[in-house]
């Protein structure tokens, strides 16, 4: 009797302070949502491999059987660490981030791309400067009451106390409004103009160190799942991986890319370790590299390729076949009133069950018994796809990537 299809699934989260076990709880619960509406079976249980976090996933299906090991590549103590910023200089990194990306002129060329999630970037900077506006008035009316009342000095002291009361609330308040949240997010890509910041840097080394251990072993696919922010990072990670010479050639390697924000980083000056490494991963002819992305997600860059549309595509470009995960057709229209207007929940679909499903199943990509390869062969992109050159900053028509 043949053994079952073994996978190794290494999951990097976008921007999320989040801590690694609720992504064990969504993988549980919409996991056996999906099996339910797809006809298969999930059993749960743990890794056999206990270093870092994951889940154990044995998956029965039509074509076989499978079992996977899902790992969560840990870096929320990063983003919590970028988080941990006071009410003044949040508002300082708003102005530093909205330069970064009007100066650079990279504002202008996402205009170009789609407007939803350019719309999402503007939203943290219209509402932040809002609440500012509304404390300062605020404040301005309670200064002019004390020094009608009273003295001026005392309505000064009285109306700065309203104001921070005012902000500090909608600080406190943030997680039903993301201004913060969203703000912190953007500055923490743009920092230092797109350049990855030593933090960064290093736990993208770890992750390679710790996917070129993982590929020692004897699994019939190594998956690397990039949702978000995370889809960038997991380029580079495989990029430094390829380069090391510690992938081998035998068609083992996948990378799956989910709801990416590319172009969010690769659009500024001084991405261009990211640029590089888009141009490199997608000419490299071991990897099966699928990018899943959705017009009806405001959150990323639906159906943006990421290697063309930031000019880096090679002439020798293998990937990434770039599909639609189609919300309008694989959410029921009851499933699509359900989530109008909860962009983050939206955002989080490809993670999630489908009730009107299509060929995209997150669930059967890590947990059934087909590489990403076989899964998608044969198959090309989705009509839709936009891939034209739209990064054309003043450095990259001098030839820096």
């Amino acid at each position: 009797m043949s053994r079952s299809f073994r996978r190794r699934v290494l999951y990097i989260p976008g921007y999320d302070p989040i801590p690694a076990r609720r992504y064990r709880e969504l993988y549980r619960r919409e996991g056996e949502a999906q099996a339910r509406i797809s006809g298969y079976r999930l059993d749960f249980g743990p890794r056999r491999d206990r270093r870092g976090f994951g889940w154990g996933v044995t998956g029965h299906f039509p074509e076989g059987t499978a079992q996977a090991d899902i790992e969560v590549l840990v870096w929320s103590d990063v983003v919590q660490s970028s988080m941990g910023r006071s009410i003044p200089a949040t508002y300082a990194q708003l102005v530093r981030t909205a330069w970064a990306y009007i100066g650079s002129g990279a504002l202008f060329r996402l205009m170009r791309l789609r407007r939803a999630p350019v719309i999402a970037a503007l939203y943290p900077i219209v509402v932040l400067l809002a609440e500012l506006a509304l404390a300062l008035i605020v404040s301005a009316g309670v200064w002019w009451m004390g020094a009608w009342l009273a003295h001026w000095l005392l309505g000064l002291v009285a109306g700065l106390l309203a104001a921070a009361a005012i902000l500090w609330g909608f600080r406190r308040n943030d997680g039903r409004i993301f201004a913060y949240y969203l703000m912190h997010d953007y500055a923490f890509t743009a920092q230092d103009g797109g350049a990855y910041s030593p933090a960064l840097e290093a736990r993208i080394k770890s992750f390679a160190d710790r996917i070129a251990v993982v590929l020692a072993d004897d699994w019939d696919e190594v998956l690397v799942v990039g949702h978000s922010s995370g889809a960038y990072i997991a380029v580079s990670v495989l990029a430094d991986l390829i380069r090391s010479g510690r992938a081998r050639g035998d068609g083992r390697l996948s990378l799956l890319t989910l709801g990416h924000v590319v172009p969010m980083a690769a659009f500024l000056p001084r991405a261009g370790r990211l640029r590089q490494d888009l141009r490199y991963l997608s000419a490299w002819p071991e990897l099966a590299w699928v990018d899943v992305s959705a017009p009806g997600d405001a959150c990323c860059f639906g159906l943006c390729d990421p290697v063309a549309v930031s000019g880096v595509e090679p002439p020798d470009r293998r990937g990434p076949l770039v599909l639609s995960a189609a919300f309008t057709r694989t959410l029921s229209p009851g499933k699509q009133r359900e989530l109008r207007g909860r962009w983050f929940r939206l955002h989080f679909q490809y993670l999630c069950a489908f009730d009107r499903p299509g060929d995209y199943d997150y669930f059967a990509l890590t947990a059934g018994p087909l590489r990403l390869a076989d899964r998608y062969a044969g198959r090309s992109h989705s009509p839709a796809r936009i891939a034209r050159a739209v990064n054309d900053w003043p450095g990259r028509r001098k030839g820096a990537p």
